[in-house]
């Protein structure tokens, strides 16, 4: 049984990835902070959330762990090893979004908090789990895939603390691809457009009068993904056929055009 750790996981694409791993016959450790930052920008899930999850799959089981403390994740790491004997899978999917306002006027205290949860959580669970992955029985079908942004590769409107972050995303997950050579480990970062999420929900809330349809008008689909299809793209990148993707951005953004 191939065993992965998918952080993010109590709500949103982090859920979806969680149900769509386990129904591929993954066990599953789900990790999510369950808790919000001193400079809660909109409510977090909570513990029963992230229960809820992992209560349809008989191999999930539930952590919490902050990923801004390397420390937390390292024991998640060891936690998973503890319970299935390996590592073959990690998926980084927690983040925050925050904005509306331009750059110039945009807080320092939000640029710490986007940076330290979106950029730092992804370099914090790489480094927290490349090693494990390289040490397992099967290092040649490992993958670690980070969820970035369509927010990646474009500058969204009053998103520059956001855009700033999930872009560190971006070049993380290729300067790991790179420093994995060899190894048969893998690195990829997906990167949605506008999903139906609860924080889609907050970042119509940043803009007047928008709502998740007008999000989704940037998409050549005209409508907003579903978490379960980003899930489904982020389980292809985590299968052994998924290693062509290695330092790859794989664009799961219904055409996002900016």
């Amino acid at each position: 049984m191939r065993v992965a750790l998918v952080t993010g996981a109590a709500r949103g694409m982090g859920a979806a990835t969680v149900a769509r791993l386990a129904e591929d016959g993954y066990a599953v450790l789900a990790v999510d902070w369950c808790a919000g930052p001193d400079a809660e920008p909109y409510p977090m899930p909570t513990e029963r959330d992230l229960e809820s999850v992992v209560a349809p799959h008989e191999q999930a089981a539930a952590y919490v762990a902050d990923v801004r403390d390397r420390a937390a994740l390292d024991a998640a790491v060891a936690r998973a090893i503890e319970r299935w004997g390996r590592l073959d899978v990690v998926v980084a999917a927690a983040g925050l979004v925050g904005g509306g306002r331009p750059l110039w006027e945009t807080p320092a205290e939000q640029l710490t908090l986007l940076w330290d949860a979106n950029a730092r959580g992804v370099w914090n669970t790489a480094a927290a789990s490349v090693s494990a992955m390289l040490a397992g029985p099967d290092p040649s079908g490992c993958r670690f895939v980070a969820v970035a942004s369509a927010a990646g590769s474009h500058g969204l409107f009053h998103l520059a603390a956001y855009n700033a972050a999930k872009h560190a995303v971006v070049g993380i997950v290729r300067g790991l691809a790179a420093d994995l050579t060899g190894t048969g480990v893998t690195a990829v970062a997906v990167s949605p457009g506008s999903t139906r999420t609860p924080m889609l929900v907050e970042t119509a809330r940043l803009y007047p009068d928008a709502d998740l349809e007008d999000l989704a008008s940037h998409q050549l689909l005209q409508r907003p993904l579903e978490p379960a299809e980003v899930a489904a793209t982020i389980a292809f990148c985590c299968t052994r056929e998924g290693a062509v993707l290695n330092g790859s951005v794989v664009h799961a953004d219904g055409g996002f055009r900016g």
